[in-house]
C-alpha cells in the first residue's frame, strides 16, 4: 500500500476548530466530584483521533455552516464516543487502549461506568442547551442504536457460527452509527437538503464501517505498538469478527475447529496457528476488499459535496481508513 497523509495534515483546514472542541470538551468534563474531573482529564490526555467530531465540522463547513454551538455538538459527538469506550473497556475487561492503560484499569470498573454515565447526561445537557431538536434526535436515535449493538455483540460472543450480515449489522450498530451520525448533524446545522443530508450521513456510515473492518483486520496484522492494545484482544473476548469467518469459511476442517474452540472458548493460546490461518486463506485480503468497496461509496458522496479543502479533506480520509496501522 501506498504511504498516506497522517491525521493532523489531513485535517488541517478544521485545526482550529479542533482545538475549540476539545477546550468545550475540557470544559464539559469539569465537575465538583473529584474522580469524574480525573477520569475526564485522563481521558482527554489520551488523544485519539477525534474522527467523529472532525465529520460533523467537515461535512458543515463544507456546506458553509459557520453557526453557534458548532463546536460543542462535535464535543458531545466525541464525548458519546469515549463513553462507550469506558462501558466497553469494562465489559471486555480490556486493559490497554491508545498504549496506556484503560480507564478501568487505572481507576476501577465502577468508577469507569458511572463516569461514562456522567459523559452521556452531561451530552444531553449540552444537546438541549443548543436547543436544536432535530440534532437531538438524530444524537439520541444513535446512542440507542449504540447501546443495541453492544448487547448484540454481547450476545454474539463466543458463537463460531456468526453469519457475515449479523457481523456487518453489529459494526453498523456499534461503530458506524455514530459516524453516520455526526455527517448527518453537519449537514442539518448547515440547512441542507433531504437529499444531501442522506447523502452526508451515508458517507459516514460508509467510513464508519471501513473503519472498524480495517480495525478487525488490524487485530490479527498489526503489532501492539503499532495498535496500541494488545494484538488477538478481539480472540481473547471470543468475538467472531470477520478475519476469523471468513477463514472458517475457507479453511479446511482442522483449521475450522482450531477457530471454532479458540471463539467458544475465549482463547488466544492458539493465536500463532490462527493469525497464519488467516494469513493463509486470504482472509485479511477479503476483509480489505470489503472495506475498499464501503469507501468507493463514500469517496462518491464525498465528490458531490462542494468543492474545497473540506471536500479535499472528506476524500483524503477515505484513503487514509484503508491505509492506517493503527
Amino acid at each position: 500500500m501506498t504511504s498516506t497523509a497522517s491525521i493532523p495534515t489531513i485535517l488541517d483546514p478544521i485545526a482550529q476548530d479542533m482545538r475549540q472542541v476539545d477546550a468545550s470538551i475540557r470544559r464539559a468534563l469539569s465537575s465538583q466530584v473529584q474522580l469524574i474531573s480525573a477520569i475526564g482529564s485522563y481521558i482527554v490526555g489520551a488523544g485519539g483521533k477525534r474522527l467523529r467530531p472532525a465529520l460533523l465540522l467537515l461535512v458543515a463547513r463544507a456546506h458553509g455552516y459557520d453557526g453557534e454551538h458548532l463546536h460543542d455538538l462535535a464535543a458531545v459527538v466525541e464525548m458519546i464516543h469515549t463513553a462507550t469506550l469506558l462501558h466497553d473497556d469494562v465489559v471486555d475487561e480490556s486493559e490497554l487502549r491508545r498504549g496506556r492503560q484503560t480507564s478501568n484499569a487505572a481507576y476501577g470498573n465502577a468508577a469507569s461506568v458511572l463516569s461514562g454515565d456522567f459523559l452521556y447526561s452531561r451530552s444531553f445537557q449540552m444537546m438541549v442547551a443548543a436547543g436544536n431538536l432535530r440534532v437531538l434526535q438524530i444524537l439520541a436515535d444513535a446512542t440507542n442504536v449504540i447501546a443495541e449493538g453492544e448487547v448484540l455483540q454481547l450476545m454474539n460472543m463466543h458463537d463460531p457460527q456468526l453469519g457475515v450480515e449479523q457481523y456487518m449489522r453489529v459494526i453498523h450498530d456499534k461503530t458506524a452509527m455514530l459516524f453516520e451520525a455526526a455527517a448527518r448533524i453537519g449537514a442539518v446545522l448547515a440547512g441542507c437538503p433531504d437529499a444531501v443530508e442522506r447523502s452526508a450521513a451515508g458517507y459516514g456510515r460508509a467510513v464508519g464501517l471501513a473503519f472498524q473492518l480495517i480495525d478487525d483486520a488490524l487485530d490479527y496484522s498489526g503489532s501492539s505498538e503499532q495498535l496500541g492494545k494488545n494484538v488477538g484482544d478481539d480472540l481473547r473476548e471470543g468475538k467472531p469478527t470477520l478475519p476469523l469467518i471468513v477463514a472458517m469459511q475457507r479453511g479446511n476442517a482442522q483449521q475450522r475447529e482450531l477457530i471454532e474452540q479458540a471463539i467458544r472458548n475465549g482463547s488466544a493460546e492458539q493465536l500463532p496457528r490462527i493469525l497464519q490461518v488467516v494469513q493463509e486463506c486470504g482472509a485479511l485480503d477479503e476483509v480489505y476488499a470489503v472495506a475498499q468497496r464501503e469507501l468507493g461509496k463514500a469517496r462518491q458522496l464525498a465528490q458531490a459535496m462542494p468543492a474545497g479543502p473540506y471536500r479535499q479533506a472528506l476524500l483524503a480520509l477515505c484513503d487514509y481508513s484503508l491505509q492506517r496501522q493503527s
